[in-house]
């Protein structure tokens, strides 16, 4: 028997359950946090123009220190050193045809503008430039002399068709990049959104080619990157140049229930030009491989790529390239993001593997070894030029039709995260290089990691080893709206949103206002000036104080009084439970506490010590925490019976979080035992008044029978007015039934017909 009582308590329970659950599954945060009143004005300047919006394409020219952002029908050139210098712009709208066009296929007016998606340089003089146009893509040419778009003989705009080069719509996902004056891009090909491809979008007519219409080669991809590695300029076997796309697509591999995403690597040869008959204009070079990022430990693996950042780790090494990854998952229901890294060599060594039989069958090997030559996909080079393979087009039949029908690699590239974040979404990421002091270290920099949330937040990780932890948080926008894009400068940093441009410093040393918190912060870009009594970057200053790595540089910090704290004296009710606050430096610390012999069972936690007063519990605390083997005192208390003088320490989050699911549990008990007796109330009156119309009325032509054909067998289940007896019971559960399928709990019970 389901009751209004039983499903309110249901209700009420699962609140309390979500509650509790999302209060605790929160991770720590950034050590820092600056909020959006905090920033300081002087240092972080803000760009927009009133009616311009979705500042979403960012290009940075660093030697004329000129930053063009491409917006809503409008392309800005901003000075670097000032965002507040009046900018030159261009506005790029779209004609009226197109616009009527837009409007007639069925899209809304916001829809029908020219949103700039490209800004790339095509050569010393000119950025090429795409847009949307109503649907209806297009490319221009601004000159970079006199910041204009040119113009043909007749006064017209010089334009291209950017059907291939650029998406139709504002919010599609798409990547491109240019290399020695060519375009490449990935992205749709037509209106619909159907058709996706991976193309040289620019150059010689001949040579404009793309990847195969085939699912085997692109299977609803979501291309997020794109990168361009020189590889010939340090190869010592005459390898060539090549590009790199990341993407998401849905797997072919996997026979599943539902659409499994898989993250993906791609690569072609920038001297690829097709093949003679089979694969003409299409791909010779096309292959592919699988990006793994899992966390062995727990099992977590990530499989959707949002943003990838291509770094060279050491200056004019091509070998030492590095693709920082940024993932979600497909299969959390809360947000969860990571990152992992993958190196140049690792990726090349999963694409020069064993090629992966998607379709095949009991006869097929499933990892096929052709004995062909040259091999399937790989880039032609001086080698093979020697045994007189000049190009692509001198490629056999038999090695083109094996590529395209085994564009996928059997080996994946495998990484373990970086970082990993609960509870937040990124969206773009960027990684500096800061300078490290450490004589035994293989590098003499250390990445630093700018990665942007979907609700305006900047998070700075830095990588020490092989993790990658949490250093600072800055709210960048008054109202939570995502970081679109990211660009880095020498000293600065650029973010572009929907309603702004922001400029930040890459460091902010002032914020550190102790030699502790300069030295345990581990800000690579800040180190302690004893002389000055400052925390300054180490450019500006001889011998700072800094502890990136496993140094103890901590030690020469001056005793503040930091490591003394003064004893507070608490007092409380016996029986209440309070928790005594002790926050630790850093996430890098770990705190111990020290309490009295005789006490029961306690409850340490990431913010404190949560305890029940008792006779047995009262005594002396205290909190120490150490970081790189110093210990630190970090908080003491004398606990003592007597009326609450610090009410504060009595209301964490953790106490707040049980108060309030004891709350709502015993609401939800006090409800059910409410409804249930109103119910039964209301039933016992409305079986009294039919039994009392029974008994006055026996043989009533206004009483039918149960062979009357004017009510169905159902309704007369427990008498003329059964069916209303209900009507209560079921608008709380109908009021419930959402709530509880989310949750998973049985709903056949509040489905009941009778009771």
């Amino acid at each position: 028997m389901k009751t209004a009582g039983g499903c309110a308590c249901h209700l009420s329970l699962l609140l309390c359950i979500v509650h509790v659950y999302f209060t605790l599954a929160l991770m720590p945060e950034p050590r820092i946090t600056i909020r959006y009143e905090d920033l300081d004005h002087k240092l972080v300047e803000r760009f927009s123009q009133n009616g311009i919006f979705n500042y979403s394409v960012l290009l940075l020219h660093p030697s004329s220190g000129k930053l063009y952002v491409g917006a809503k029908d409008a392309i800005f050139s901003l000075q670097t050193k000032t965002l507040t210098e009046k900018p030159l712009v261009i506005y790029w709208n779209v004609s009226d045809s197109n616009h009527v066009s837009c409007k007639n296929k069925g899209k809304r007016e916001t829809e029908c503008h020219n949103y700039i998606r490209l800004l790339q340089f095509l050569n010393e003089t000119h950025i090429y430039a795409c847009g949307t146009y109503a649907f209806d893509p297009h490319c221009a040419y601004i000159s970079l002399s006199s910041f204009t778009l040119d113009r043909l003989e007749n006064g017209e705009l010089r334009m291209d068709s950017g059907r291939g080069k650029c998406p139709f719509e504002p919010s599609q996902q798409y990547t491109a990049i240019v290399a020695d004056g060519v375009l490449y891009a990935a992205t749709v090909n037509n209106f619909l959104g159907t058709e996706s491809l991976i193309s040289r979008a620019t150059g010689k007519e001949g040579e404009r080619i793309r990847t195969e219409t085939s699912t085997l080669w692109l299977s609803e991809p979501e291309f997020v990157s794109s990168a361009f590695v020189p590889e010939s300029q340090d190869s010592s076997n005459g390898d060539v140049d090549k590009i790199y796309f990341f993407f998401t697509e849905t797997a072919k591999e996997f026979e599943f229930y539902t659409k499994v995403k898989v993250p993906r690597v791609a690569r072609i040869c920038k001297g690829d030009i097709g093949g003679l008959k089979t694969l003409q204009k299409r791909w010779t070079t096309f292959l592919k491989a699988q990006l793994v990022c899992e966390n062995l430990q727990t099992g977590a693996r990530y499989n959707i790529l949002r943003d990838v950042f291509t770094l060279q780790r050491e200056p004019g090494s091509w070998g030492s390239t590095r693709f920082y990854g940024l993932f979600t998952s497909q299969w959390e229901r809360d947000e969860v993001s990571a990152v992992c890294v993958y190196s140049l060599p690792e990726v090349s060594q999963a694409l020069s593997g064993s090629y992966k039989e998607v379709k095949r069958d009991c006869e097929k090997p499933a990892y096929p070894e052709p004995n062909l030559h040259p091999r399937p996909g790989a880039c032609i080079t001086s080698s093979l030029v020697a045994e007189g393979f000049s190009n692509s087009l001198s490629l056999p039949d038999k090695v083109l039709t094996f590529v395209r029908d085994h564009p996928l690699m059997e080996q994946p590239v495998v990484a373990r995260p970086l970082l990993e974040k609960m509870g937040t979404k990124y969206t773009k990421i960027a990684v500096s290089l800061a300078p490290l002091h450490l004589p035994s270290s293989e590098f003499k920099t250390t990445p630093i990691l700018h990665l942007g949330t979907d609700r305006g937040k900047l998070h700075r990780a830095v990588e020490v080893g092989d993790r990658a932890m949490l250093i600072e948080e800055t709210v960048l926008f008054s109202s939570e709206e995502p970081i679109h894009n990211i660009q880095l400068d020498q000293d600065s940093l650029y973010v572009g949103s929907s309603s702004t441009v922001v400029k930040l410093p890459l460091a902010n040393c002032s914020q550190y206002s102790s030699c502790q918190d300069c030295v345990l912060a581990r800000d690579p870009l800040c180190g302690w000036d004893t002389s000055q009594s400052a925390c300054v970057q180490p450019g500006k200053s001889q011998g700072l104080l800094q502890d990136v790595e496993h140094g103890e540089a901590i030690k020469l910090c001056p005793d503040t009084g930091r490591c003394d704290p003064e004893r507070a004296v608490v007092k409380a009710i016996l029986g209440s439970r309070i928790v005594l606050p002790c926050v630790p430096h850093s996430s890098w610390s770990h705190c111990v506490w020290k309490f009295p012999k005789d006490l029961p069972a306690v409850n340490q936690r990431a913010d404190g010590l949560e305890i029940t007063v008792s006779q047995s519990s009262l005594g002396v605390y205290s909190c120490i925490c150490v970081e790189n083997k110093i210990s630190c005192d970090r908080a003491s208390y004398t606990l003592e019976v007597g009326d609450p003088t610090m009410g504060a320490l009595c209301s964490s989050s953790r106490n707040y979080t049980v108060g309030i699911s004891f709350f709502c549990l015993l609401l939800g008990v006090l409800l059910g035992a409410a409804s249930f007796w109103g119910f039964k109330r209301f039933r016992g009156t409305k079986q009294t008044q039919i039994e009392q119309r029974y008994a006055e009325t026996p043989n009533s032509p206004s009483s039918p029978s149960i062979m009357s054909e004017g009510m169905p067998l159902t309704e007369k289940k427990n008498g003329l007015n059964g069916h209303n007896a209900y009507a209560n019971v079921n608008e709380v559960c109908d009021d419930a039934r959402p709530i509880m399928k989310l949750a998973g709990a049985p709903l056949a019970r509040c489905d009941e017909s009778s009771i």
